[in-house]
């Protein structure tokens, strides 16, 4: 193989593993989405929060993203905080999660989530784990990858998508919302 062939096969190749894995989630919709307990914090307050819990009050958007003040996850937070209002309006609340420890995710809630939503630190991943999006950087201990879940009152999934751009996921999860809400009525 020639050298001009070689560097076309790994440039492909890097091409392939960079692109976004757009619109694939491990857990799909119709899916019971796995209860938690986790330490969170809500504008920097902590708290245990709870999917059930939460799910009583209406249908809750689960966004894990991989790691807290990173500059995807930052852009993430900055677009939920501002459609934060338009969800709780629907009768939705948001909820992010990510591998970390609750003092990180307690300054995060406050300064990135702008006091707008609940973030959750999931050491480990083991929630992420469960609902099947997790990624392994090499050298890192396992992160969630970014994924957004939409689940219904009853704990079914209504959305699931995986996308390493955090620009799509607001959209994706506020058209799940809408859809569930005229539903209801």
């Amino acid at each position: 193989m020639t050298i001009r062939k070689t560097f076309a096969l790994m440039l492909g190749l890097g091409l392939m593993a960079a692109a976004p894995t757009q619109g694939i989630a491990a857990l799909a919709q119709g899916a019971k989405a796995p209860d938690f307990t986790l330490g969170a914090a809500l504008g920097g307050k902590p708290f245990n929060l709870n999917l059930q819990q939460s799910l009583k009050k209406g249908p809750v958007v689960l966004y894990f993203f991989p790691a807290a003040f990173t500059s995807g996850c930052t852009v993430e937070a900055h677009l939920f905080a501002e459609a934060s209002d338009d969800f709780n309006k629907l009768g939705a609340r948001v909820v992010g999660v990510t591998a970390g420890n609750v003092e990180r995710v307690a300054e995060f809630s406050k300064s990135e989530c702008r006091d707008k939503f609940a973030v959750a630190a999931d050491p480990g991943a083991k929630i992420a784990a469960k609902y099947e999006t997790t990624m392994q950087i090499p050298g890192k201990s396992m992160l969630s990858d970014r994924t957004s879940f939409v689940i219904a009152p009853n704990g079914t999934i209504l959305l699931s998508y995986t996308d390493r751009n955090p620009q799509a996921h607001i959209e994706k999860t506020m058209a799940a919302v809408r859809a569930w809400k005229a539903k209801q009525g």
